[in-house]
């Protein structure tokens, strides 16, 4: 029975005391020992009295019958699992005149896991009472006399009332886990009960509207457009034509909106050397009206107008503010007046707004749907004309011989002698950048009316960074320099002028061409490899090593005659063409127009050359078990268990970093160039991953054995660089030349065409017959329609 009536304040007078008729105060032990000495380990359990039906609550749960208890404990069985309950309680307010109490809401948690209680109060906003948590998690017991037992789920339900350390809770409402679990168990729930009418919250809000009374804003709060719109400014650019006044000119604008608040700045662009002042600020950051009337009187600006109610004849007046500010009528630019090809009158200027920024185009893209608008243009300044029409170039005198044109030019520009400016970012470019030199190198002889002369072997470097030439003599000592490095001019020019001479670029330098050094004649004679393909990687600069151009005009001059062409050109058995063959019916076609440069550059492009392998892979393997023969090397099972730790998928590929390793970790003894070559013939797939496998059986003598081969010079033969570079060009792939000039759609235009074409396609039979044949790669990109038999590392013919 509950001592305390709920209806009654907790106040002294109004409460019964519970220790009436009590003899005994001690406190009960809660703890006691089960198991004896003998039995093992004794422990400590909770001491809970039989309930008033004589059953132990805390040792047989409530949801389950009583002999088909779960095996798990509890705290893992219902491990996060809490019941949840909205209930409320009257606090008594003795103070507060015609409300004697207020519901205070709270949540109930029921923790099944341990059986503990805790309690909530959810924060509601100017409550004038601290919410949060208003009871602690803990289990909870009855009130006495049945004070030995816990609260449990069978004692939470709607519509009853529960009292926890002397406070009563009615339970009104649960969350939907809570209504499928206990009726899952058996227990019905009742619907939800609806909360009572708070007094003292309905007395407030009455209070509230009978003593807070509207007033007009006396400030207009811009906080929330001074967030969202800070930092954000619509640029745009514009212009002020002022040239028909005396002394004005045009005014190059730049005019800022700022979204924060409704702001505009203007800044002038002033340029360099224009007797102005650079930065000069047009108009200062603040609201620009449309149409200025004068200047604003006192109170004129103010955020808020008065109005006199009673008019001027009564003494004193009455004076209320204006919540609707008609007084105001003021109209500054906003952003909606802002557009390309739009005036705005900036205190009687107009200024035209011509372009804008990106942000200001998506801006206005996005919110008005203008990004279309086309820039507008800018008047013609009058001021820069008569600038340029004022400004003559400056005449120097003519070069007098001495020392060279840049030199006496700097003399003449300065009175103090500088050295000539040279072209830093030129330098920058084409400086040596690893393997790439920017140096152009070609062979070359003298053309001479002595003999001796034309037997002298020539090198001639143009360097690409400063457009200097080096002539270099071969001769049996070595080379020596017969010209050093410095500008060239070109031949036939005047000598003392003004102009600057012209000097050789590095279009002149071609295979065939003719340059004059020093009243001296050299014709450029071949190139090497760095420089053939430079110029072919570079075809854009350079036309003679432009595979389409050269092709064009070949095209264009073939096409009339192409069947004599193939007929005569069409080789017997195998289906390439000498160099020289080709080259010679090339040029007796194109005449004077076609040069040695770009027949080389054909042959490159086309060549059929083929490099035969000095070792195969029957040949590498014999090599490799000699070597660990002569080593005693005999530890391929642990090589295998290697591989198929570092496979543990059982894919039976690595990758050849990895198979590297391996090989390298097991000690084979092998030097590490051969080790590389012998992983070049290993089998691999698609995706370049080596089959470790084979590799087993390549180092496994017992499989297809092989004799011993007599050493070599691993080191050496097994070099990449042992092996010399092929010669590309002196064969040409005739079915590839062909295919690239695209005629064969003039034979239809010709008579017998069918019987070319057949030769044709019987040339192609053969080279499909031949097989592949492994050519070296060709380091250059011609172009795009270039064929696909480019060639790596190629000579010139």
């Amino acid at each position: 029975m509950n001592l305390r009536c709920p209806e009654l304040p907790f106040l002294p007078g109004w409460s019964f005391n519970p220790n009436i008729g009590r003899t005994k105060f001690n406190m009960d032990q809660k703890f006691d020992f089960i198991g004896a000495p003998k039995d093992g380990n004794r422990a400590l359990k909770e001491k809970v009295k039989p309930n008033m039906f004589g059953h132990l609550t805390d040792k047989y749960p409530s949801v389950y019958a009583r002999g088909e208890v779960l095996d798990l404990p509890p705290w893992l069985v219902f491990d996060k699992q809490v019941l949840r309950f909205d209930a409320y309680f009257k606090e008594t307010l003795q103070e507060v005149r015609g409300s004697p109490f207020q519901i205070r809401k709270v949540i109930i948690y029921f923790y099944l896991e341990d059986g503990t209680i805790q309690v909530t109060e959810p924060k509601v906003e100017n409550s004038g009472v601290y919410q949060g948590c208003f009871l602690n998690r803990q289990r909870i017991r009855f009130p006495a006399p049945m004070d030995e037992n816990f609260y449990d789920i069978i004692d939470l339900n709607i519509g009853k009332e529960v009292e926890f350390h002397s406070r009563c809770f009615r339970i009104i409402d649960c969350d939907k886990f809570t209504r499928t679990f206990l009726n899952r168990c058996g227990i019905c729930v009742p619907d939800p009960i609806s909360l009572p009418t708070d007094p003292y919250l309905h007395m407030r809000e009455r209070e509230k509207e009978a003593i807070m009374s509207k007033k007009p804003k006396r400030t207009k709060d811009s906080r929330g457009q001074f967030l969202e719109y800070d930092k954000k400014v619509l640029r745009f650019f514009g212009y002020w034509d002022d040239q028909h006044t005396e002394h004005g000119y045009l005014h190059k604008l730049e005019i800022h909106y700022f979204l924060s608040d409704d702001t505009i700045e203007i800044k002038e662009k002033v340029a360099e050397n224009s007797g102005r002042d650079t930065g000069f600020m047009f108009l200062r950051r603040g609201k620009l009206p449309k149409s200025c009337k004068g200047l604003a009187g006192p109170g004129d600006n103010a955020p808020y107008t008065l109005l006199n109610v009673l008019g001027a004849g009564v003494q004193g007046g009455r004076f209320i503010l204006d919540p609707l500010d008609r007084g105001l009528d003021e109209d500054y630019y906003k952003e909606k007046d802002l557009a390309i090809s739009s005036i705005i009158n900036c205190y009687g200027r107009k200024i035209v707004l011509t372009d804008w920024d990106p942000f200001t185009r998506s801006y206005y893209s996005l919110k008005y749907g203008l990004d279309h608008l086309p820039p507008g243009e800018m008047p013609r300044d009058k001021s820069e004309q008569v600038k340029s029409e004022g400004l003559k170039e400056r005449q120097l005198p003519p070069w007098n011989g001495y020392g060279s044109f840049e030199d006496s030019a700097q003399n003449c520009i300065t009175v103090e002698p500088k050295a000539p400016l040279k072209d830093f970012k030129k330098f920058l470019k084409y400086d040596r950048k690893g393997m790439d030199s920017h140096i152009l190198r070609f062979s070359a002889k003298m053309l001479s009316k002595n003999p001796d002369n034309c037997n002298r072997k020539f090198i001639i470097s143009y360097f690409l960074a400063d457009d200097t030439m080096g002539v270099f003599e071969v001769c049996e000592g070595g080379r020596k320099t017969f010209f050093a490095r410095a500008t060239v001019v070109l031949p036939g020019q005047a000598t003392f002028t003004s102009n600057p001479p012209l000097i050789y670029t590095p279009q002149h330098m071609f295979i065939g061409a003719t340059i004059v050094i020093n009243s001296f004649v050299f014709v450029l004679t071949d190139a090497d490899d760095y420089c053939l393909r430079y110029m072919e990687i570079n075809s854009h600069e350079y036309p003679k090593a432009n595979l389409k151009l050269i092709m064009d005009k070949v095209r264009d001059k073939l096409k009339p005659f192409y069947k004599e062409f193939v007929a005569e050109m069409m080789p017997d058995e195998s289906p390439v063409l000498p160099y020289h063959k080709l080259r010679d019916k090339l040029c007796a076609v194109m005449g004077d127009d076609f040069t040695e440069h770009e027949m080389i550059t054909i042959s490159r492009a086309f060549s059929a050359d083929c490099v035969k392998e000095r070792f195969n892979r029957e040949r590498i393997r014999a090599i490799t078990l000699t070597e660990l023969k002569r080593f005693l090397w005999d530890d391929l099972q642990r090589l295998r268990e290697y591989f198929l730790l570092r496979d543990p998928s059982k894919t039976g590929k690595l990758s050849r970093q990895e198979c590297y390793t391996i090989l390298r970790a097991c000690r084979l003894p092998l030097d590490k160039a051969h080790v590389e070559k012998m992983l070049d013939v290993i089998k691999k797939d698609e995706k370049c991953l080596y089959d470790y496998e084979d590799i087993l059986k390549f180092l496994d003598r017992t499989v297809c054995p092989m004799a011993d081969t007599t050493p070599i010079n691993i080191k050496y033969n097994f070099w990449w660089a042992s092996e010399g570079d092929p010669e590309a060009g002196r064969l040409i792939d005739w079915c590839a030349f062909n295919k690239y000039l695209d005629l064969e759609h003039t034979f239809k235009e010709m008579p017998n065409h069918e019987e070319t074409l057949r030769t044709l396609r019987l040339i192609e039979a053969k080279e499909g017959e031949i097989g592949h044949v492994e050519t070296g790669q060709h380091h250059s990109d011609i172009s795009a329609t270039s064929p696909p038999n480019n060639h790596e590392e190629v000579t010139t013919s």
